[in-house]
């Protein structure tokens, strides 16, 4: 039998925006509040549920996928960064290939997270490269997707954030949002801050996801004081 899957169209409904233009935060729509969704295969799926990871130079191809999350001047060349494509369990219970851009230093170390992670049945919804439709969008508050470099500042920051450098990742966001103040990110997931939640795909302290990115000297942004970012690991600390 089929699971159950939350009964809302992704990305069909544009928030309201504020003065600075950023989409307001609503109340977790009902349909969303035990969210699970199917993954769409932009990639096969690993060959017989398999873990498979693979590691690539940044291609025309690539380049011009990634559209303006990579820009001149940003402050890793192309040729600094890797294509990683990684195999990820999703909340459908079935195998999918996932893929991410970051540095190329930090390549293996982010395939054997993702290799863990596998091993372990930590489920993933959606990892798929952003574009440049992403960034021009309309705030929706729904987005689920894992992701690593995108060439852009910190959250209410003009200090440029780790993503840009390659050297952070965003797991499953909608279900571990950011939070500083009354700013919540996606803007339709607080009740997802509610922390003491044990859903499949919450991070929580010491989980498996947090020790496998703790392995490899990456700290978590749900551990943070001033603010918390239950989604994001970074090489840098910030």
């Amino acid at each position: 039998m089929e699971p159950a899957f939350s009964a809302w169209q992704l990305g069909a409904r544009a928030l309201p925006t504020d003065a600075a233009g950023q989409g307001v935060v609503q109340p977790t729509p009902k349909a969303l509040r035990v969210r699970r969704f199917p993954t769409t295969d932009l990639l096969p799926p690993p060959a017989g549920g398999r873990f498979r990871g693979t590691i690539e130079p940044i291609t025309p191809a690539i380049r011009a996928r990634m559209g303006d999350t990579w820009l001149p001047g940003c402050p890793v060349p192309l040729a600094d960064l890797r294509y990683l494509t990684v195999s990820f369990r999703g909340f459908d219970g079935r195998p999918h290939t996932g893929e991410i851009v970051v540095a190329a230093r930090v390549a293996r170390d982010v395939v054997s997270v993702f290799r863990a992670l596998y091993a372990a049945d930590y489920p993933i919804e959606e990892m798929r490269l952003p574009t440049t439709a992403d960034l021009e969008a309309p705030p929706t508050g729904d987005g689920n997707n894992t992701a690593g470099m995108v060439c852009r500042t910190a959250r209410g920051s003009t200090t440029l954030s780790a993503h840009a450098y390659g050297l952070a990742v965003d797991v499953n966001p909608f279900l571990n949002p950011y939070r500083k103040g009354d700013r919540v990110l996606p803007e339709l997931a607080s009740a997802y801050l509610d922390r003491s939640r044990t859903q499949p795909g919450i991070i929580h302290a010491g989980d498996v996801v947090v020790r496998a990115f703790e392995r490899i000297g990456w700290t978590w942004g749900g551990s943070w004081n001033s603010l918390k970012d239950y989604q994001h690991f970074s090489a840098t600390g910030r």
